[in-house]
Formats: structure tokens, C-alpha cells, sequence
């Protein structure tokens, strides 16, 4: 998979913890199990959260990467 393969996004740019996250929980549901959905975000506390996010609710971090000041991840929906 490619850094810009992926069936859903969320724009979390601008939000602080813990709004990202909780904006994650919710839209991880519309994503297809094994589907996969690149969240942006620009809080550095996402560094933190989304990982354990992934790791506590069955989910798989594809990919995590800082651009530009934005944090970019690809999230495949567990099963």
C-alpha cells in the first residue's frame, strides 16, 4: 500500500487532545473492517494517542509520518 491509498479521511488539523482521538473513535466505524483511514492531524499529543488508540482497540498503524508540521497516519480497521 502506498502512502496515498486509503478509503477515508479525517481532518483533525487545529483540534487538541482529546478531540482528535474521540473524532477517530467515531469515524474508524465508517471504514469497512480492513479498510484503511489517514487521519491528519496537528497536535503532537497525537504521537501518543493515536498509537494506543490503534494498540487497545484492535486496529493496525500502517504508517505514521510528520509533514510539514502535520501529522499524518494510515489507520487498517480491525475485525
Amino acid at each position: 500500500m502506498t502512502a496515498t491509498e486509503f478509503d477515508a479521511e479525517l481532518d483533525a488539523r487545529g483540534l487538541f487532545c482529546p478531540e482528535p482521538v474521540m473524532m477517530l473513535h467515531n469515524r474508524i466505524n465508517d471504514v469497512e473492517p480492513g479498510g484503511v483511514l489517514r487521519v491528519v492531524a496537528t497536535d503532537p499529543s497525537t504521537t501518543r494517542d493515536i498509537p494506543r488508540f490503534c494498540q487497545f482497540l484492535g486496529h493496525e498503524l500502517v504508517s505514521q509520518a510528520e509533514q510539514k508540521g502535520e501529522f499524518v497516519y494510515l489507520i487498517r480497521r480491525g475485525g
